[in-house]
């Protein structure tokens, strides 16, 4: 199975929640809802989950073997540092509002 997508559709700036992210594989199945975490100076997935009637949480969708985990993880992470690099460079180039003064 190749990841053939990976669209960061929020980013956040507070909390350790950094992104939300939807990744494509093989051009044919999507899944939505994937978290980029970062706790203890380190960033790490979070697939799709449920919650339960007794407030535990289910992954809906998740890798089966740690080889794939890890290719997923490092796609959307790369995408998540793209995606932060193009927000810094579009604040930067964004122009500043001219002062207008008041008579």
């Amino acid at each position: 199975m190749n990841i053939t997508d990976v669209k960061v559709r929020k980013l956040f700036d507070d909390g350790p929640m950094k992104a939300i992210v939807s990744v494509t594989f093989d051009g044919q199945l999507a899944v939505h809802d994937i978290k980029v975490i970062n706790a203890r100076d380190k960033f790490f997935i979070v697939m799709p989950s449920r919650k339960n009637p007794d407030d535990t949480y289910r992954d809906i969708v998740h890798p089966i073997n740690a080889a794939f985990r890890s290719e997923l993880e490092a796609a959307v992470i790369s995408a998540y540092e793209t995606a932060l690099t193009e927000a810094a460079e579009a604040a930067e180039t964004e122009p500043e509002e001219e002062a207008v003064e008041v008579l």
